[in-house]
């Protein structure tokens, strides 16, 4: 007898912008697979010109697949985020792992964010993400990714998975920064010990580029600092890096909302908020 064949997700979307003469940000090109979808709210100056992702499967399991493609015309200012949480559920022994992988380029003198909500990771969720950013020396970007261990509000717990997150950024074409973290089998020790996530529930991690993006540092420091969870901010060839751990998600997100929304008004000159969605 013949096993039953699942039905898996293989979604991908396409994002292109330009400048255009009058100095506005365009859509120029557009391509979209199912379950990947694309919105395009209105926004107010001088917010820049927005695109909301979601997935219309309401999750991902093993197996199911995400490729994302964004770029970013010299000039140009564009806001990338998500429209909820995402959730990756439980896979089953013989499928094959769950993949998002997210591709950025940023042209000259642009202006990009890439403002992804949290991923939650339920009990046996098996994730390989992977953010690959390609941008120019004189542009600037501000990149935040976090993941939830189980929704602990809910009394869930992520006990057995795998998560591979994998960060690549290239200036100028030259690798400036290389990052993963590989967790795998039994979670719960790797979650609880003190050179782990000692003890948290989530983490985060964010991330500005650019020439103005070393010089908030301090800035940086003395927010973190004003928040109940474990962070820390470093500066590595000229990139702002931020780390946060927290016991819990609405702890992470308060920071990471406080953190974000003061570094793009500091950096970009843009109001210090995030996008409605966040809000919702």
């Amino acid at each position: 007898m013949h096993g039953t064949r699942r039905q898996r997700v293989d979604g991908a979307l396409r994002l292109a912008y330009r400048r255009d003469a009058q100095g506005s940000t365009r859509l120029s090109n557009l391509y979209q697979r199912a379950p990947c979808r694309a919105l395009f709210p209105d926004t107010d100056a001088p917010e820049p010109t927005q695109a909301v992702l979601l997935t219309t499967s309401g999750g991902l399991t093993g197996g199911d697949r995400l490729r994302i493609e964004a770029e970013v015309g010299a000039g140009a200012q564009l806001t990338l985020t998500t429209q909820a949480a995402e959730k990756i559920y439980r896979a089953l022994a013989d499928e094959a792992d769950t993949v998002i992988d997210v591709r950025l380029r940023v042209g000259t003198l642009a202006w990009a964010e890439w403002l992804a909500q949290e991923t939650i990771l339920f009990d046996r969720a098996r994730l390989r993400r992977r953010l690959t950013i390609d941008i120019a020396a004189d542009a600037h970007l501000l990149a935040t990714e976090s993941v939830v261990f189980g929704r602990r509000a809910m009394n869930e717990h992520c006990e057995h998975g795998l998560l591979r997150d994998v960060w690549r950024i290239r200036r100028d074409g030259r690798l400036a920064w290389a990052d993963a973290q590989h967790l795998r089998g039994e979670l719960r020790p790797l979650l609880s010990a003190r050179f782990g996530f000692g003890g948290a529930a989530a983490g985060a991690t964010l991330v500005c580029v650019g020439p103005r993006a070393a010089s908030q540092l301090t800035m940086a420091r003395r927010l973190l600092a004003e928040h109940q969870v474990e962070a820390a901010a470093t500066v590595i060839d000229g990139i702002l890096i931020v780390r946060l751990l927290a016991a819990d998600a609405l702890s992470l997100r308060a920071a990471t909302v406080a953190i974000t929304a003061t570094l793009r008004a500091a950096v970009g000159d843009l109001p210090a908020r995030l996008p409605r969605v966040w809000h919702c």
